[in-house]
């Protein structure tokens, strides 16, 4: 059975010119897009997603970062994809996180982590609730599905 998460290129990732490479380390690795939409996320969705650090010191700092700029919102399918993903993606500061992972390659900022991943299935679900509505999400077979 194959499992669901969000990721979203976030405001910096996108003007940094690093769709294209975060895409492809996802793809390489055998996970499947099975949606993805380019958009402009609002401050109230932005205080959706971030919901469950409300009344945290940072909570209005990251709703404006995400709000910021545009971002790619990517539905993310495959085996124990919310564990491999969050590997892949490296520690949540840059500075912590680990040569071979997206933030340890691009990142050094404690502010702007270029990616967001969900962290369980729970949050994958209710995340994914927010940017997609069910027939956005296609169902196809891969080639090499077999293989991965």
């Amino acid at each position: 059975m194959n499992d669901k998460t969000l990721i979203i290129i976030k405001p910096d990732g996108v003007q940094r010119r690093m769709i294209g490479e975060i895409i492809a380390r996802f793809e390489k690795k055998g996970l499947k897009i099975t949606a993805a939409k380019f958009m402009q996320v609002s401050p109230e969705l932005a205080q959706k997603h971030y919901a469950v650090h409300k009344g945290k010191d940072f909570f209005d700092r990251i709703v404006k970062y995400l709000s910021c700029g545009p971002v790619l919102a990517m539905v993310l399918e495959g085996p124990k994809v919310i564990e491999i993903s969050r590997k892949m993606m490296g520690a949540t500061f840059g500075y912590n996180a680990e040569p071979g992972t997206i933030r340890g390659d691009f990142g050094t900022s404690q502010t702007f982590n270029l990616i967001h991943g969900s962290d369980s299935p729970q949050s994958a679900e209710y995340e994914i609730g927010l940017y997609f509505k069910p027939e956005e999400i296609l169902n196809y077979q891969m080639p090499d599905q077999t293989w991965v």
